[in-house]
């Protein structure tokens, strides 16, 4: 994984704002290039692994709703760029036409889809984007363009490097919905709230990015899932 010349950056990266963080970034050539090789080689490796819950997921999506085994909805990643990313479809078709952040109990979620987010079974399909590129394991989560056009221009910051799968805002911000439960706007409540809240630390993340450290947090991630949890250093979100 490499960093284009600043020169060569979209303009919108080019900015004093994202400057620093470039900086930081251009000194760790050796954890970007082992950072791509680790996602490379463990994505081929999972992809195989797990290519027998890839077809039962498959076979129950289709069985319990109409519509795609995957959600292919257009989000941001490295250098602003738009990129379709696997997700294996939780919510009814269209289901992106309202809100696209979503709420416990939200009644677009399926029966399949409800077993499939508390297991956070939906994300493994991203495995694809890592081998492609398009993601990598540790990195900020994928915005819809909705959300990316309210970035800040020190957020802009976050786009120097892939989408990730997980990161230390998913991992204190995992209950997001439950938190958006009170909101009478969520899109309002989401961008105002809880996304410079998330992104102080996918900024952090950049400050102090090292190979292994994206290591850790991808065991962080696990023990998560597994149902440890982590507290964040910010103050608790009031909506």
């Amino acid at each position: 994984m490499m960093l284009k010349k600043w020169e060569e950056l979209p303009a919108e990266l080019q900015t004093e704002e994202v400057r620093p963080y470039y900086d930081i970034l251009k000194k760790k050539k050796v954890s970007l290039f082992f950072k791509r090789c680790f996602d490379i080689a463990v994505s081929a490796v999972m992809l195989i692994l797990l290519s027998p819950v890839f077809l039962i997921l498959g076979t129950a999506i289709k069985l319990d709703s109409k519509g795609p085994v995957f959600y292919r909805q257009v989000r941001v990643t490295q250098y602003n760029k738009d990129f379709r990313i696997f997700k294996f479809r939780s919510m009814v078709q269209d289901a992106d036409k309202g809100s696209q952040v979503t709420v416990s109990g939200d009644a677009r979620v399926t029966r399949v889809g409800r077993i499939v987010r508390k297991c956070r079974l939906d994300e493994i399909s991203q495995l694809i984007d890592v081998f492609r590129g398009t993601m990598t394991f540790v990195g900020t989560r994928p915005e819809s363009k909705k959300y990316a056009e309210a970035y800040s221009k020190e957020m802009m910051a976050t786009l120097l490097l892939p989408a990730g799968v997980t990161s230390l805002a998913s991992i204190y911000f995992k209950d997001e919905a439950e938190l958006l439960d009170a909101a009478e706007d969520t899109d309002k409540v989401y961008i105002e709230e809880i996304l410079p809240a998330k992104m102080h630390y996918n900024l952090k993340a950049i400050q102090e990015f090292s190979f292994w450290g994206d290591v850790k947090i991808m065991f962080m991630t696990v023990f998560a899932v597994l149902g440890k949890e982590y507290r964040h250093e910010s103050e608790e979100i009031k909506l």
